[in-house]
């Protein structure tokens, strides 16, 4: 199956603002695309690309004074399968563990694994290793958490959202893996597409934050804000967590004036040179808009 994935997010600055952008498929991300997937702009500008530490994809621009349009427009090829689920992965020991992943069990901003060492062990402490652990992690936070874009702010923490108890898709990943941390799993945060494929429609369309655990020697897709696999997610960035996947991080001041974005199947009946014909137009004004206030 393909599937149509994008943004529009328009921007008005008084004076030059430089910025980085974290809004590109993630260098790891290998499916076949069909059109551009690269950062655009209106009025045209200089994008400039470049990889960080954890292989993001991330654009440099200035932003010129006035208004600036940036968007993207791209079809991917997916397998149309739900994420997998391996329930018979294990959890191996601190001293097994790749040094690579060492880091992904420390304390980060967001996620202060280490102030919740104790609650965590109290519930999670008698669950079964591996898996079934992280699973009990999604279960919890999904039923403890109450989502609603009223409850995201870009300063909340993970235990403040274990304390409140509400929060946005970012906060969902932050609980989960400082309390998959706190349990000596390995966790990072990921970022990316995720449409209303296979589900019911959801409301206006966003990105969407989910984590990732390592077990078994290989990293898993975990999602505690939905609790279900799910079809067709477009990975963009990872990292220790959000701090590390800012969307737009600018060097001055900007007002966000609009936003969309985009993520659906494209009907089979399309080859690959209708698909083409399609992405040189950018989705009608009727795809909604979410509020302009961006914190997960």
């Amino acid at each position: 199956m393909l599937v149509r994935f994008g943004f529009e997010i328009s921007l008005q600055c008084t004076m030059p603002v430089p910025m980085t952008l974290a809004l590109s498929p993630h260098s790891g991300f290998r499916a076949r695309r069909i059109g551009s997937d690269r950062v655009q702009s209106e009025p045209q500008i200089l994008v400039n690309e470049y990889i960080d530490a954890f292989g993001n994809r991330m654009s440099r621009i200035v932003a010129p004074p006035g208004m600036l349009t940036l968007w993207s427009d791209c079809a991917v090829e997916s397998d149309g399968l739900p994420d997998p689920v391996i329930p018979e992965a294990r959890q191996l020991p601190v001293e097994q563990l790749p040094p690579e992943t060492l880091v992904y069990l420390r304390a980060s901003r967001y996620c202060e694994s280490d102030a919740l060492v104790g609650r965590a062990w109290n519930i999670f402490g008698n669950t079964p290793e591996g898996w079934p652990r992280v699973q009990a992690i999604c279960d919890f936070v999904h039923n403890h958490v109450t989502f609603g874009y009223q409850f995201g702010r870009p300063t909340k923490t993970a235990q403040e959202v274990f304390v409140e108890k509400s929060g946005v898709c970012r906060d969902f990943a932050h609980l989960s893996i400082a309390l998959c941390r706190a349990m000596n799993i390995p966790a990072r945060y990921a970022s990316g597409y995720l449409g209303d494929i296979g589900v019911p429609p959801a409301g206006a369309g966003d990105f969407c934050a989910w984590f990732e655990a390592f077990l078994d020697g290989e990293w898993h897709t975990f999602d505690a804000r939905y609790n279900t696999p799910r079809i067709g997610r477009v990975l963009m960035t990872r990292g220790y967590d959000a701090a590390d996947v800012a969307m737009i991080t600018s060097f001055g001041n900007y007002a966000l004036t609009a936003f969309r974005v985009w993520c659906e199947e494209i009907p089979q009946h399309l080859d690959d040179n209708s698909v083409n014909c399609l992405l040189k137009m950018r989705p009608a004004a009727d795809i909604p808009a979410i509020i302009p206030a961006r914190v997960g």
